[in-house]
This record gives structure tokens, sequence and C-alpha cells, in this order.
């Protein structure tokens, strides 16, 4: 009998424990200022501001050719017109700014590359050749397969050019924000007017952050706010005459608490640990916000092999809900599947909001259940929401790019540090297909149905475990030769290729042909 033709697999990656958020930040409200108060935080906010624009920009012109020399030398120009914790806070936000677009422009170039290999690939097909699951086909008529190609030529010229300026060292930076800047050309749409964007712009541009310092008092001498709550910012030098307290120290009326974590910030500013302190004014709401953020070192990181000890919830990302089901340390589904809705249209914090009130339901049961792990997929869809790849199929692509994948797994890992709960990143290849495929219709029952969601909960959270996720075929009928013993062989839970391309069934088992007699 000829040989089946079998879909190569590709190799599952090893499940990790992801590393737990080591970064903190509280915030509290800076209530009752008086108008000396506003009028003095917005000078020094205007002032540093200037000051971190054209320091920024010195920091991009240096590129690839920055040292220590050039930057004790910008460092020492700021310290004139400033102070030298103020200089350190602003050379060094300059420096993080810079590599955060260094990333971006990284990003930028591998979208590109990705457009034009897809590009290139279905120019290449004939017109009207249908595609496979894994690569789209050819385009549809001669006019489509024009207008792609001009869009080769224009994708290949924006790439020249960001690769052009990555070697150069150059990148693209707006102190404010580039959405910001671009709503200036729309006021209308945005519904604002130039006066109220220009307020907006000027605040974003502000610059009144300072970075903590282990051993100095409250763990900050530039934004400096005691254990009762008070608030003193050092002032920059031309500003030292508005100071109201010594050694040119500007104290402000409102007092803070940060009832979210105040006892663990007491205790570092008690102990004189760093503590990094950010004021900034919310134009729309007319409002003045204190952030303090620190730093937690040395967080314990539990074995993979501990946590698949116990139980283990498996986590299904989606459009709109989360899909979780529990399972036991034997792979087994223990319970009752359970679905998290969530409504991602709207406005940042409305959506910021539901991912929130999702993930901490989650939470909740995972700790009422006692489960010590989240099993979730590392989903990358960078590639997969390319107008490229699925042109004309705009329904799929606002799909993908629906499902909260970078700003889910970040909210999660926040919350499940504190909450004492490790994350487990699995590979996702497979999941949704073999989940389909042998656990949604043996766990569906008349009064439960199953979806393909939690189907593929279920085999998240099996990788995780180091089970395989494919059930075992079953065993021949009693009437076959073997009388119901016969099995397929299983591979043992360390070998990583069991879940790889099976032997293919090339028919009915049958006996032994009898030899040919002479």
């Amino acid at each position: 009998m000829a040989g089946v033709l079998v879909a190569e697999l590709r190799q599952i990656a090893r499940a990790f424990v992801a590393d737990p958020v080591s970064g903190v930040c509280v915030r509290d409200r800076l209530k009752g200022l008086t108008v000396e108060d506003e009028k003095v935080l917005c000078l020094v906010g205007a002032h540093l501001g200037s000051l971190a624009s054209k320091d920024l920009a010195v920091r991009v012109r240096d590129g690839l050719e920055h040292s220590t020399d050039t930057w004790a030398m910008r460092k020492r120009e700021l310290t004139a017109l400033s102070s030298s914790r103020w200089a350190g806070s602003i050379t060094k936000a300059s420096h993080d700014q810079w590599a955060l677009s260094r990333r971006a422009q990284h990003a930028h170039l591998q979208s590109l590359d990705s457009g034009i290999r897809m590009l290139r690939h279905r120019l290449s097909l004939p017109i009207g050749e249908k595609g496979s699951r894994r690569a789209p086909g050819g385009y549809r008529s001669k006019r489509e397969w024009f207008v792609k190609s001009r869009r080769l030529a224009d994708l290949e010229d924006r790439r020249a050019a960001v690769a052009s300026e990555r070697e150069s060292g150059h990148v693209p930076v707006v102190r404010g924000g580039q959405r910001l800047l671009n709503t200036r050309h729309n006021l209308a749409a945005a519904d604002l007017t130039e006066s109220a964007w220009r307020e907006r712009w000027e605040a974003s541009r502000w610059f009144l952050s300072a970075d903590g310092e282990s051993g100095k008092r409250f763990g900050n001498e530039t934004i400096r706010v005691t254990a009762d709550g008070e608030v003193s910012v050092k002032l920059p030098v031309p500003l030292v005459g508005l100071a109201n307290a010594k050694n040119g120290r500007y104290v402000l009326t409102a007092r803070v608490a940060f009832p979210h974590r105040g006892d663990e910030w007491r205790d570092r500013i008690s102990a004189n640990r760093a503590v990094a302190y950010r004021i900034h004014y919310d134009v729309e709401r007319g409002r003045w916000y204190l952030d303090a953020s620190w730093q937690r070192k040395d967080q314990p990181v539990v074995p993979l092999d501990t946590l698949r000890a116990g139980e283990i919830i498996g986590v299904d990302r989606n459009a709109d809900h989360l899909a979780a089901w529990r399972l036991d340390t034997h792979g087994n589904p223990t319970g009752a599947p359970r679905r998290f809705d969530y409504d991602l249209s709207g406005s940042a914090p409305h959506r910021d909001a539901q991912l929130r009130h999702a993930l901490t339901r989650l939470l909740h049961w995972a700790a009422a259940r006692e489960v010590k792990a989240i099993a979730v997929e590392d989903l990358d869809f960078t590639d997969s929401k390319t107008r490229e790849k699925h042109g004309r199929k705009k329904r799929l692509r606002q799909l993908i790019s629906g499902i909260p994948t970078g700003k889910l797994k970040a909210r999660l890992l926040s919350m499940a540090t504190e909450a004492g709960i490790a994350v487990i990143a699995v590979d996702p290849a497979y999941t949704s297909r073999w989940g389909s495929q042998h656990w949604q219709k043996p766990l569906t029952t008349k009064k439960r149905p199953v979806s393909r969601h939690q189907a593929a909960g279920v085999a998240i959270a099996r990788r995780a475990l180091g089970h395989p996720i494919r059930r075992r075929t079953a065993p021949p009928h009693r009437d076959q030769s073997d009388h119901g013993g016969h099995r397929t062989a299983q591979a043992p839970s360390d070998d990583r290729g069991r879940e790889g391309n099976r032997p293919p069934r090339t028919g009915t088992r049958t006996r032994s042909a009898p030899p040919t007699r002479p």
C-alpha cells in the first residue's frame, strides 16, 4: 500500500515559568494644592522639560557615538541650569527614551521585512492560485497584482530609509507623544480647540521625575516625601527664589498617603531605600498626581517541577473572554470550566479596567482553589496581523488584533506576582486544534457543553504539566487479532518529540500473509 503523506509538525518548545514582576508603582492624588503651589510646579516642570528636550536632542544627534565622556559633558551643562540630581534624572530619562525608540525601530524594521517577504511570495505565484492553511495563495486579478507590486516598492523604499537610520544610530523621538502631535492636524475629529490642545501638549512635555537614591534621607533627595505625607521639591537654580523652606526646597500644602501598598512604601522610606517619584498633571480632569515606584530585588522563582506537583489552571485568551479549566497533577480536568468576559471597546482606561476585572476574578478563583500556577500561551500575533497575509480578510485581522496578548500578559504577571501565583508560558502550537480534536467531545455532556476555547484551556494546562495533549488511540475491537490488548505506544514524559508526527495509519490491521508456496 502506498505511504500516506503526513504534514510535518514543528518542534514544540519547552514550557517555562515566567519571571515575576519586580517593579512596583503606586499613585496618590495631590489634593488641596494652592494657586502658588500649582504655579511653582508649572514653572519647575516647564523649565526642566525644556532642558530635557534639549538633552534628548543632543543624545539623538550623538547616536552610536555616545560615550561616558559625552554623558558627563551633558550632565555638567545641565547641572549649572538645575542641580546635579535633576541633571542625573534628565540624562537617564534621555537614555531610556533613546533605547526605547531604538527597540521600536528594530520592531518596525522586522515588520517591514515580514511584509516584504509575504508580498514577494504572493507576487511570485500565478494569478488566482489558491493558498494553503500555512501560506496564502496568489492574487485574484491582474489589477490587484499590480497594486501590490507598487506597495512592495513602497515598502522596500521605507525599509531602506529605516535601515539607513538604524545603521547611523538615528532614531525618531517625539517628547509628548506622536499621537498627541498628530492630533494637532485634526482638532475637529478630536473635539479640541487649539488652546486646549496646546495645554495638553505643554503638560505632556513637562519634566518632574526624580530617581531614588538608597542611603539618602527618605530614599530621594530631589522629590522628598516624608512618612507623614509631606511633599517637598528641590528647586532648580534659576527658581531658587520661589523656595519656602531652607536649602532651596519648596514644600507643597498637599499630603499623600498611598492607600494602596502604603505600608510597603513607608517601610522603604523609613529604611532610606530608593524610591522614585513622578509628579504629573491630568489636563482633562484638572488634577495633580504623585507616582511612587521602586524595585524589588531577588524575587524567588518557583521551579517548574514544583508547580507541576499541584493543580494548574489553563487559560485560553480570546478577543472577548478568558476560557479557563482546572487540571490536577495527572492532567485530568476537575470541576467545571470558567469563563471570564471583558469588553475591549471604548477608551483605553475602560479597556484596562475590563482586563483588570477579568484577571481579578481569575486570580480569586485560583486562590480559592489553592492553585499555585496559571498556564497561558506565549502568543505573538505580530506576523498574523499584517495586511499582507490577510489582505481582504479584514474581520479576521480585526479579530486577531483584538486579542489582548501583550497588555494582558503584562497585567497578568503583575497581578499574579502580588497574589503569589506563578505564570507558566507554553508553546501555542496546535493547542486549539488538538484541544478541539481530543478533548471537546469527551468532556461534553448533556448539561455542560464544552466550547473549543475551553478545550484549548485543557490542552494548555496539560502542556504546562508536561503531559501530551493528544489522547491515546482507542484499542481495536475484540474480534481483531490482539483481542483488545493493543494500544499505540506512548513516549515517556521527558521525550521532547512525543508530540511530533505519529506513524501514519496505512489501513486496517490484518494477520500476516502466509509465505508463498513454490
